[in-house]
């Protein structure tokens, strides 16, 4: 899962989360249009291919080991609710073995791992409107890309249970990001070197329109080696049917490389000399690394000296990537632009903690280490990259409600009356008292989202903001909230922050806190973003400078029985807020 981008440099990473690729309607009978295989990527393509990417953990976070077993297809109608009694049994460690994390959540130590779920509420946990198979086990999203005019999405998919295993590419395709079309299973573990998993990898279209797969496979010894792919049709707008290359693997780990740690292959991106290059993750011990390999004809790689990047403590890197980033313009932009218009962006995810982190990179650096893909700057502080909703999601937006100013006093709870509160897109603005602000004295702050107590720990100056998928008392509710700090300089400190800690009764899911310090800007009121999604809530501080993703499993709060509140839980100071909220339309998912 993921916190608040805040800093500029991995040697003192903070955890991000990532935006959501949306969906996009899919007639049954709708076909794609042209066939030119070197359609260039515009700006939504661009950002589509960048998001899917920064969206790794998101989805791990989403569909991993933290979700309860479903015990039947959520396809079918609803039955009314009846609580099951399962045996009490210990999950099985999955994923350690073939050396990657845990893959299945185990409860805190003497906590009841049975929790007797119901039809009624494993059926409301399934989404709406964010991206899911029919059913079983997801994570990883792999080589997102523009193709024929198809949004492509594979995506790593255990086809036979819902728990980690074998894994194969799952496969879908969307023509607006919102709406998706199943298709079948890309590639499958058939050949010896991948025959413990088809793992993550990337896709990179040559100059001359060929699209080629990089992916990593495990062994049938368990050893992470990287192999190619082609469409068998490059002519199938839908890629329904791959080949491997005869020649796999194309690489095996290096020497001082351990067997299992190798693994994550990015898009390729070319260099001024006219080499491919690309970045793999990996470790020395505990240090977390990233490889970097030039090719020509895209089949013979070659190990350069030096290492992209490197932090010491930080474990295995999966998911590596580096991308450029327009100075001054919106577009996204091609994965081998450089220039003095442009920044480049570093981003791993740590298999440790399950953290996305990213640092934007000196000048220097981008001539040195060539460039790969796109995102948005944050024109105004320089050292963020804005993650935001694509455009596209406001089409799902219906039955708008507006709260003007309301006013919040110290320790209020205000419940915002809807109709339903499982789907929503919330946007709202806070004001905290100036006068207060002023009056109070500074003090040695240190607070840290995950380490005090959440929107249960009071401040002068906070907690404030919501509480999304709550129950009436609010038995259970996941707060999303700003936390403001006064220094002994006088300076204030905002964190923002999702607290999942109450978010359900049982206690066989993930209840973490997640959240960092977001910059505020002179004159910048404190703005957030939530997106409701039942069991899924994505939320964005200050337009998209700091994100926020969970996944949530309420017993009591779903429904009818799910709400919405406002709440002030600081010791010193009211705040207003105004609040805009749409009801969400269904996408077909």
């Amino acid at each position: 899962m993921m916190a608040s981008p805040t800093v500029s440099d991995l040697e003192n990473p903070i955890t991000t989360s990532a935006l959501p690729y949306s969906y996009a309607p899919l007639p049954d009978g709708e076909q794609p249009a042209g066939n030119d295989r070197t359609i260039r990527p515009s700006r939504k393509t661009a950002l589509f291919l960048v998001s899917v990417f920064l969206a790794v953990a998101f989805l791990v976070a989403l569909f991993a080991g933290n979700r309860p077993m479903l015990l039947k297809n959520l396809n079918t109608s609803p039955v009314p609710s009846t609580a099951a009694t399962p045996e009490k049994v210990t999950p099985l460690s999955r994923g350690l073995d073939k050396g990657v994390s845990e893959k299945s959540f185990h409860p805190l130590l003497g906590a009841n791992n049975s929790y007797p779920w119901s039809n009624d509420m494993l059926e409301w946990q399934r989404t709406a409107f964010h991206f899911q198979p029919k059913k079983n086990w997801m994570n990883d999203p792999n080589g997102p890309v523009f193709y024929n005019g198809w949004y492509h999405l594979f995506y790593q998919y255990h086809p036979d249970a819902p728990v980690w295993g074998k894994i194969v590419w799952g496969h879908a395709v969307s023509k607006d990001l919102i709406n998706w079309r199943h298709l079948p299973i890309a590639m499958e573990t058939d050949q010896w070197y991948d025959e413990q998993g088809v793992w993550t990898g990337s896709a990179t279209i040559l100059p001359d329109g060929q699209l080629v797969v990089l992916y990593t496979g495990s062994t049938n010894e368990s050893v992470q080696v990287q192999n190619l792919a082609y469409p068998a049709d490059p002519s199938d707008p839908f890629l329904i049917n791959w080949v491997k290359y005869p020649g796999n693997p194309v690489l095996v780990p290096p020497p001082g490389i351990d067997n299992k740690d190798f693994r994550d292959p990015t898009t390729a991106w070319q260099t001024p000399e006219g080499k491919w290059r690309i970045t793999i993750g990996s470790k020395i011990n505990k240090t977390g690394i990233s490889l970097v390999y030039d090719a020509e004809d895209f089949r013979t790689f070659e190990l350069l000296d030096g290492l992209l990047h490197a932090v010491p403590g930080t474990g295995m890197w999966e998911c590596v990537d580096f991308y450029p980033i327009s100075k001054q313009g919106e577009n996204g932009l091609d994965t081998s632009v450089d220039g003095p218009g442009v920044k480049h962006i570093v981003k791993a995810s740590m298999d440790d903690d399950r953290n996305d982190y990213y640092a934007i990179d000196t000048e220097a650096s981008d001539i040195k280490k060539g460039v790969p893909r796109t995102i948005v700057l944050d024109k105004k502080t320089q050292s963020n990259i804005i993650q935001w909703p694509i455009e596209e999601i406001n089409r799902l937006r219906k039955n708008l409600t507006v709260f003007k100013d309301v006013v919040l006093d110290v320790g209020s709870l205000v419940p915002l009356n809807l109709s339903s509160a499982s789907q929503l897109d919330i946007v709202a603005e806070f004001e905290v008292d100036k006068k207060t602000v002023e009056r109070l004295n500074g003090a040695d702050v240190a607070y840290d989202c995950a380490k005090n107590s959440g929107a249960a720990q009071r401040g002068a100056l906070g907690p404030f903001g919501f509480s999304v998928l709550a129950q009436e008392g609010v038995a259970e509710h996941t707060p999303v909230y700003f936390y403001v700090a006064k220094g002994v300089d006088g300076n204030l400190k905002t964190f923002f922050c999702a607290d999942q800690s109450r978010s359900s009764n049982a206690n066989d899911v993930d209840k973490s806190i997640y959240g960092s310090i977001v910059p505020i800007l002179k004159g910048e009121k404190l703005s957030m973003r939530i997106l409701v999604d039942h069991s899924i809530v994505e939320s964005f501080a200050q337009e998209g400078r700091s994100c926020i993703t969970s996944r949530v499993y309420p017993t009591k709060a779903i429904n009818n029985n799910a709400q919405l509140f406002l709440f002030n839980n600081a010791t010193a100071t009211k705040v207003t807020a105004s609040v805009n909220i749409w009801q969400m339309n269904s996408a077909h998912v």
